[in-house]
């Protein structure tokens, strides 16, 4: 099973392009975000401790993340491949994905990283909070807060993912189609 990874700023599209390339690619798109709601929906005692974080806008702690992860690629591994978006989110995340993927004698193939301005995220943020339900995009603090989790833990993550992974970086700015030809053209 093929393993691709699509990172990037919150409010940047990852969600958006994955739903996309899950099309194009015939993978699974696994929702870091969907999946610990689905967990919390589901009143389940890691989606409880999901929900005290995520509320405030906090990262959840990796090892509960990697217990998550390791039982999505049990559960997919007879898919071609997925996508997984928003995951890793830090260093330690990124060794744990590699530990997990060896050890399943999977591959990851390439890291598709959304590179978006905080000017436009905020924009972004914004409307997201106006069409959407979801408690947690209802604040404005929340998502500065996110961002700068962003720039002080995954962005570097993303700079570690390079030494280890082949990682691409596009202009997440023009509209949805544009994005997509972007990146579309550097996998098919």
């Amino acid at each position: 099973m093929e393993i691709l990874i699509i990172t990037g700023p919150p409010y940047s599209g990852k969600g958006t392009q994955c739903n996309v390339l899950k099309e194009l690619l015939g993978f699974e798109h696994i929702s870091t975000g969907d999946r610990c709601r689905e967990e919390k929906q589901n009143g389940t005692a890691l989606g409880k401790i999901m929900s005290e974080y995520e509320e405030k806008g906090d990262l959840v702690p990796d090892a509960i993340i990697k217990d998550l992860f390791s039982k999505i690629l049990d559960e997919n591994k007879s898919r071609a491949g997925i996508i997984l978006d928003g995951y890793p989110r830090t260093k330690p995340q990124v060794d744990d994905l590699l530990e997990l993927v060896k050890s399943k004698n999977m591959e990851i193939g390439k890291v598709i990283n959304i590179d978006v301005p905080k000017s436009e995220l905020l924009i972004r943020a914004k409307k997201r909070a106006e069409t959407s339900n979801r408690k947690d995009d209802a604040s404005p603090q929340t998502h500065l807060k996110r961002i700068e989790i962003f720039e002080e833990m995954t962005r570097p993550a993303i700079e570690y993912m390079k030494s280890k992974m082949k990682v691409l970086t596009f202009d997440g700015l023009g509209t949805i189609e544009e994005i997509t030809e972007r990146i579309k053209d550097c996998l098919v």
